[in-house]
């Protein structure tokens, strides 16, 4: 009667073991499956978040390009500004648009 104790309790208690492996050997493919998941998808993002920053680097060039253009200018404008308080922007003006002249000044002008 041991004997048959011992086999009858031998063989669920294998059955339990190899159930409970298959079982664990199943949750530890699953988590290795969406491991693998997770990191194709971290990959794809990867590469789209390197060509935004590729697009981003080129529009922060043309910027900085645009902005040197406009200090350029700026500074154009502060000398026509400091040009136009002169007494020569005033006399040009003058001489111009209003056909003036200086009083020891003589005009020749075509025959018509």
């Amino acid at each position: 009667m041991d004997n048959a104790k011992r086999k009858r309790t031998g063989r669920p208690g294998r059955r339990r073991k190899n159930t409970r492996f298959r079982q664990h050997r199943r949750s530890v493919f699953l988590i290795c499956l969406v491991l693998i998941c997770l990191t194709g998808v971290l990959a794809a993002s990867s590469v789209k978040l390197q060509a935004k920053n590729a697009q981003y680097k080129e529009q922060e060039k043309e910027l900085e390009a645009q902005i040197s253009e406009e200090e350029e200018r700026a500074e154009e404008v502060e000398e026509f500004e400091e040009y136009v308080k002169t007494d020569d922007y005033i006399k040009d003006t003058a001489e111009n648009k209003l056909d003036l002249v200086d009083p020891n000044e003589i005009i020749f002008k075509p025959a018509q």
